[in-house]
């Protein structure tokens, strides 16, 4: 796929990036080199390779979720300075 002037910096606009007019053909031979790339990959057969989620056999660390009653909720609200109905009370930001 032959990538031109203006796919660089049409991607460039895209990606928020400042580039100058001596960067380009670096940048138009690096995105062809990642397409070149790109299509020798398509060609390998993984017809009957399975997916794989992880790399590494992962597992899940966080800790079971227990549900607990460890503040009193007038003592949360001691130092509110404004509170209603046992609740924080807050200024109206949607009208």
């Amino acid at each position: 796929m032959k990538i031109t002037s203006q796919d660089v910096e049409y991607v460039a606009n895209l990606a928020r990036l400042k580039i100058h007019d001596d960067e380009k053909d670096k940048l138009i031979a690096d995105i062809e080199s990642i397409i070149e790339f790109a299509d020798v990959l398509s060609e390998v057969d993984t017809e009957n390779i399975e997916p794989t989620y992880h790399a590494i056999k992962a597992q899940n660390v966080l800790r079971e979720d227990i549900v607990t009653n460890n503040y009193d909720r007038d003592e949360l609200l001691s130092n509110a300075p404004s509170k209603q109905d046992g609740c924080f009370e807050v200024p109206k930001v949607v009208e």
